[in-house]
């Protein structure tokens, strides 16, 4: 299977549906940004800490795999100069267009989150990449091109889900019952055999992938949370934090 392909075609569906990730933000997010106060989220529930995001007018921002009307045009009212490269070209439109109606601009630009190839190296000051790892079979692809094309000392953002996430079937549970460890990690959707006909492709990843893979290729981790989901979305939500948000800069 040609997992981009599909994921890519999931996510055209997941935007002309307007899920969760593909809901534009509002105007008072937007003139919020245009203060200075950007509410950035990696993560559902909880958004970036104001101390993470510094100087970002006038920088060059790389959202990564972020489309949907959310990241990129709050970063360009914020007066940073924003690309946006995402897999589906509806999620895409979404961060066009969210941002043309407020007076900014976006660049968009469809491609793989593990080939940056349209971005010449130490390009960008910031990469933002709300969760979508989870959808590429390996992520140290991920987190070598962006080291390559962040500037040296420039930051990275990210959101992923917490492995363990993967460990359990997820069927829904009736409240009177317990998740019960099914699988062994690393594993994806494909090798569960569950239907992904009318979903995107899902892969865990390793600790070690997700954090000792950016320190590798020079990022170094400066900042840390966990975040929850919801209820309704997961019955595990009850049990850990889902979410994982990280603040690596680029040494050098």
């Amino acid at each position: 299977m040609d997992v981009f392909r599909h994921n890519q075609a999931a996510w055209n569906r997941e935007a002309q549906a307007g899920e969760r990730w593909s809901t534009p933000v509002s105007e008072a997010a937007l003139k919020a940004a245009r203060s200075g106060h950007p509410e950035i989220f990696l993560t559902p529930n909880r958004s970036v800490p104001a101390p993470w995001l510094h100087s970002l007018a006038g920088s060059r921002v790389l959202a990564l795999a972020s489309g949907g009307g959310q990241q990129a045009p709050l970063l360009a009212a914020a007066g940073a100069e924003v690309w946006s490269l995402d897999a589906s070209l509806e999620q895409l439109r979404l961060d066009q267009a969210t941002a043309a109606r407020a007076g900014h601009r976006v660049r968009c630009v469809v491609g793989d989150m593990a080939d940056l190839g349209a971005f010449p190296s130490d390009l960008f000051d910031w990469v933002i990449n709300p969760v979508s790892t989870v959808f590429v079979p390996k992520v140290r692809p991920v987190w070598s091109e962006v080291a390559r094309v962040l500037k040296p000392g420039g930051r990275f953002l990210t959101g992923v889900m917490n492995p363990a996430f993967f460990l359990f079937d997820h069927d829904p549970l009736a409240p009177e019952q317990r998740p019960e460890v099914r699988y062994a990690l690393p594993t994806n959707d494909l090798l569960e055999g569950a239907d992904v006909s009318a979903r995107a492709i899902e892969f865990s990843h390793s600790l070690t992938d997700l954090i000792a893979g950016q320190l590798e290729v020079g990022l170094a981790l400066e900042g840390f949370f966990e975040d929850d989901w919801d209820d309704d979305a997961s019955p595990l939500n009850r049990y850990f934090p889902i979410y994982l948000a990280m603040h690596s800069r680029k040494r050098g």
